[in-house]
């Protein structure tokens, strides 16, 4: 039985000005890629490096991004008209994508991509608790139905929370004398998020310091980012477990943990050199 408490009521942000629509989805979007730049080239600067080349990296990042969150959903659904369409940024094809240009600017600009990988890693997880915040402004993204303290229902959410979205979109067991259009509360997924990548940023900017070979701290990322998403993947409400309980998100997540481990060991003080080797370091300001 489905408990109904006193949700949360959420309402979108959005706003209308003209044929123009204003989201929260996308101010947080182009607000997550202007704090990764601010993140990246202050790290870039401290070290002693010159941090100019992040302003081409994050345009890359940008245009990767966006076609590998539209082809990573487009192939999902099966549908490749939908990768024209206005829904559908799935994060896993957006990094994927995003980090796929910028390794190949980086590689044309012949900039070192262990210093970029190095400083990327807080870049990204501060991003990535910006956009989160989107997801939470326009009612995307949320969990399964709850009836906890911090449950939320979502009226206008996209899709909104009702018994027959939940139903039909994502295969959860609703009682079916329960009326298709009666809306549930449900995890608030987005800010789970939200708080992990928060959580994650702050373990990053506290190793950012660390003595091991360029590009370490960006396996640690790799691999805290994988288990974030593994945990919150079990409260989300999707529509792509095709393997037992477990969604392809998860499985990809676990693939971005292994990854990261390895990453992490075939960086650990490589040949004994540190993240200044070679640079002077400037004061922290």
């Amino acid at each position: 039985m489905i408990l109904q408490a006193q949700p949360i009521v959420h309402r979108p942000f959005v706003y209308e000005l003209g044929r123009l629509e204003i989201t929260g989805f996308g101010i947080a979007v182009v607000l997550g890629f202007v704090i990764a730049q601010i993140v990246a080239q202050r790290e870039l600067a401290r070290r002693g490096h010159d941090p100019e080349p992040m302003g081409d990296l994050v345009i890359a990042a940008i245009v990767g991004g966006l076609i590998g969150a539209k082809l990573y959903y487009a192939l999902l659904i099966g549908e490749p008209r939908d990768f024209f369409s206005r829904a559908g940024f799935v994060f896993w094809g957006g990094l994927i994508g995003g980090i796929a240009v910028v390794v190949a600017v980086a590689l044309y600009k012949r900039l070192s991509l262990m210093r970029i990988a190095d400083v990327a890693g807080p870049a990204i997880a501060a991003a990535y608790a910006i956009g989160r915040t989107g997801c939470w402004a326009v009612g995307d993204d949320y969990g399964l139905p709850w009836s906890g303290p911090l449950a939320v229902s979502f009226p206008e959410g996209a899709p909104p929370s009702t018994a027959g979205n939940l139903r039909e979109l994502f295969d959860i067991a609703i009682p079916l004398d329960m009326s298709p259009t009666t809306v549930l509360a449900v995890h608030p997924t987005q800010l789970y998020h939200v708080a992990m990548a928060l959580l994650i940023f702050g373990i990053l900017w506290r190793l950012r310091d660390h003595r091991h070979a360029e590009g370490w701290l960006f396996g640690v990322y790799a691999a805290l980012a994988g288990v974030e998403r593994f945990l919150i993947e079990f409260v989300r409400a999707k529509d792509d477990r095709f393997f037992g309980t477990f969604t392809l998100a998860q499985l990809i997540a676990l693939a971005f943990v292994a990854v990261g481990i390895t990453w992490m060991a075939m960086r650990w003080r490589a040949n004994g050199r540190g993240i200044y080797a070679g640079a002077a370091p400037v004061e922290d300001v």
